[in-house]
């Protein structure tokens, strides 16, 4: 079980998102000091939680990075919303640059610990996406933070339901040895078990590169059933 024993200043961006605004919800109830990116506009103010810090600029086109503070830890959640292949080229203009921008940041802030939500690989589908997260791994890489790269590939909760009907296919497959590996690499996960896994990379920093992977982000546990309080009430 994951407990906050020691309070830390985390810097979000995608805080007012359909993962973000949770997973701020659930940092500050944990205790932690949640400073969030958002844009120059009142209107945004309304959907970061209550307690969250704002910090104004903007994701892609930068100008923010003197304003982070030294923090304990980044956590990078931009990109395009429900990607397909169809948005090739917003992959790159918003998911790339939104990424250069945040590791410029955190190397100017000297945050100790950057965290990232890329996807599985390799897959079959969404190769543009899954080229632009590659490029976006290697960045990280390359600029000498500690880091944890989270590789989920479908997320299921509100409104993001329908991969259910896949499990039958799943459970197959995972019980067949030539394709267990990818079933296993490209399984679903459910919110409350990604928010867990960012929760747990926020809390529990390494030095170095850390990869948490499918099986990886749903063997984490949150005490009191935390991950789905924050879901049902963000």
């Amino acid at each position: 079980m994951l407990s906050a024993s020691t309070n830390r200043t985390i810097f979000l961006t995608g805080a007012t998102g359909y993962m973000g605004s949770r997973l701020a919800a659930l940092l500050l109830e944990r205790g932690h000091s949640v400073k969030a990116l958002t844009r120059i506009k009142m209107s945004s103010l309304p959907n970061l939680p209550m307690g969250c810090h704002p910090v104004f600029g903007d994701a892609v086109g930068g100008g923010y990075e003197s304003h982070v503070p030294p923090a304990d830890a980044f956590i990078h959640l931009v990109g395009v919303s429900h990607p397909s292949p169809s948005k090739a080229a917003l992959f790159r203009s918003v998911d790339l640059r939104s990424l250069q921008t945040a590791v410029r940041a955190a190397q100017s802030a000297q945050v100790k610990h950057f965290v990232y939500v890329s996807v599985a690989h390799p897959a079959p589908l969404m190769k543009a996406y899954i080229v632009v997260r590659q490029e976006c791994e290697q960045i990280i890489h390359q600029s000498g933070l500690n880091a944890t790269i989270l590789r989920p590939w479908y997320v299921l909760g509100p409104g993001h339901r329908w991969p259910h009907v896949l499990r039958p296919m799943y459970w197959i497959m995972q019980h067949i040895p030539a394709t267990r590996q990818s079933a296993l690499r490209l399984g679903l996960v459910t919110l409350p078990q990604m928010l867990t896994a960012l929760v747990a990379a926020a809390e529990n920093p390494c030095e170095g590169i850390r990869i948490v992977d499918v099986p990886g982000i749903r063997n984490q546990q949150l005490s009191a059933s935390a991950a789905e309080t924050a879901c049902r009430t963000a």
